[in-house]
């Protein structure tokens, strides 16, 4: 799926262009349409077909695909105590999701579009990417995992020992 092409169907290639990104974020993001220049660092846009939010205590954002997965450190999860990922943070919006990281590593989730889900061990009921989002404000942040592809279960045990996941504890800024 091309995802600026979903935005201008959708109507919403306006809310990542980079004028509506720099003032809020600070980022300079692709502009969405056919025109738009091909960027070879920096922030880009995640198809949100390619992610999945999970609901928690600790809310949970899995990557698939992801084109900053070998910039993220490798997870070394033991007894499911997930390490902080250093120098990494997320900022969760309900229409954008940014995930920051060093230098011009980063990408931005359409958020509106993309699936959300209630965490499986914690009994979180399923909803919507507002009560994602604020799950992660009163969690501080979010567990952000990137993975070759999406996983069609939920098992924890799984994904945290797969020795090929990436990632970690990402901060949310006050």
């Amino acid at each position: 799926m091309d995802v600026r092409r979903c935005f201008e169907d959708c109507g919403l290639a306006d809310a990542c262009s980079p004028a509506a990104l720099e003032p809020r974020y600070g980022l300079d993001a692709p502009a969405c349409g056919p025109d738009a220049p091909v960027r070879e660092s920096g922030p880009v846009l995640l198809d949100p077909e390619n992610t999945l939010f999970v609901r928690g205590a600790t809310p949970v954002l899995l990557l698939a695909e992801a084109p900053v997965h070998d910039a993220l450190p490798l997870l070394t999860a033991s007894d499911r105590a997930v390490p902080l990922c250093e120098g990494w943070s997320i900022v969760p919006r309900l229409t954008l999701c940014v995930v920051d990281g060093p230098g011009d590593h980063g990408l931005i989730v359409p958020a509106l579009a993309a699936p959300v889900v209630g965490g499986a061990d914690d009994g979180t009921a399923s909803g919507g990417m507002g009560d994602w989002c604020a799950d992660a404000e009163q969690a501080g942040g979010a567990v952000v995992l990137s993975l070759d592809h999406l996983p069609e279960t939920l098992d924890w045990s799984a994904l945290l020992s797969s020795g090929t996941a990436r990632g970690g504890f990402m901060p949310a800024p006050a």
